[in-house]
C-alpha cells in the first residue's frame, strides 16, 4: 500500500468512526470496527482491545482473529504481558521481539509465537490520568514498529476512549433525566394525594402531608407509592393512626 493510498484509507476510517458516533451507536461494534481498521489500514497482523471492568480487571471486548484473542486471554490468565503492563502504567509498551521477553511473560510469549507473532505493541486507552484499557497490536515480523502506524494507533486508541466514555456519559445522562422526570411526576402525585387526604379527613394540606408521610414510614413504603395508591383510590387513610384498605 502506497503512502498516498494509506493516508486516504486512514482518513476514510476516521470519517467512518466519526459517523458511527453521531447517532445512537453500539460501543462494541465501534471497537470492532476500530480493530478491523488497525488490521486493514496499518501494518498490523492482528489487533484487539481490552477494557477494564468495574473491578479493574481487563476483559477482551474486540479482536480481529481468534489467534489474537487467545494471545490476549493468555496475558489475562497470567496477569503478565505487554497489555497488562500498558494498562498498569498507562503508557505505550513496544516489544520488538516477543521471543526475547522476560520469563514472567512466558505464557504470553509461548502463545504469541505459537500463533506466528514476532512483535507487539500495546497502546493505552486513557483520558488524562484515567486508563480504561489497552489496544493490542500484533505483528508477524520482529522489529520496531513503524512510526506512522504508532501515531495512527494512538489516534485510534483516543477514538476508542472517547467513544466508550461518550457512551457512558450518554447512559448516565439518560438515567439522570429519567430519575429527574420520575421525581417531578412523583411530586405531582404527592400534591394530588395531599388534596385527597385533606378532603377526606378535613385537615389542612400541611397536616395531610404529615399523615401520608407517617403512613409511608409506618409501613416502610415509598412516599410516592403511597401517594399513587391514594390518588388511584386503592388506599384510604382515615386518620393518622387508622389505615383502611378498601375491600
Amino acid at each position: 500500500m502506497t503512502k498516498t493510498s494509506r493516508d486516504s484509507r486512514l482518513l476514510q476510517t476516521f470519517a467512518m468512526l466519526a459517523d458511527t458516533m453521531v447517532d445512537d451507536y453500539d460501543v462494541v461494534d465501534l471497537l470492532q470496527s476500530l480493530v478491523d481498521a488497525c488490521h486493514d489500514v496499518l501494518g498490523i497482523s492482528a489487533a484487539g482491545i481490552l477494557l477494564a471492568d468495574d473491578e479493574g480487571e481487563l476483559q477482551v471486548v474486540a479482536s480481529t482473529s481468534e489467534a489474537s484473542r487467545l494471545v490476549e486471554l493468555m496475558q489475562l490468565g497470567a496477569q503478565a504481558g505487554p497489555c497488562i503492563e500498558c494498562y498498569r502504567r498507562g503508557a505505550f509498551v513496544s516489544v520488538a521481539s516477543i521471543a526475547s521477553v522476560p520469563e514472567e511473560w512466558g505464557a504470553f510469549r509461548d502463545s504469541a509465537t505459537a500463533h506466528g507473532f514476532g512483535a507487539t505493541d500495546a497502546v493505552p486507552l486513557r483520558l488524562r490520568d484515567t486508563t480504561i484499557g489497552a489496544l493490542n497490536l500484533l505483528r508477524e515480523k520482529e522489529g520496531p514498529p513503524d512510526e506512522f502506524d504508532v501515531t495512527a494507533a494512538r489516534a485510534f486508541a483516543d477514538v476508542a476512549t472517547i467513544g466508550i466514555l461518550h457512551e457512558r456519559t450518554l447512559r448516565e445522562s439518560e438515567l439522570l433525566a429519567r430519575q429527574l422526570q420520575q421525581a417531578l411526576q412523583s411530586r405531582v402525585t404527592i400534591e394530588q394525594a395531599k388534596g385527597v387526604v385533606a378532603f377526606t379527613n378535613g385537615v389542612p394540606i400541611d397536616d395531610a402531608f404529615q399523615i401520608i408521610r407517617a403512613y409511608a414510614r409506618r409501613h416502610q413504603l415509598p412516599l410516592s407509592a403511597v401517594a399513587a395508591r391514594l390518588v388511584n383510590r386503592e388506599l384510604r387513610i382515615d386518620e393518622p393512626a387508622t389505615d383502611h384498605f378498601p375491600g
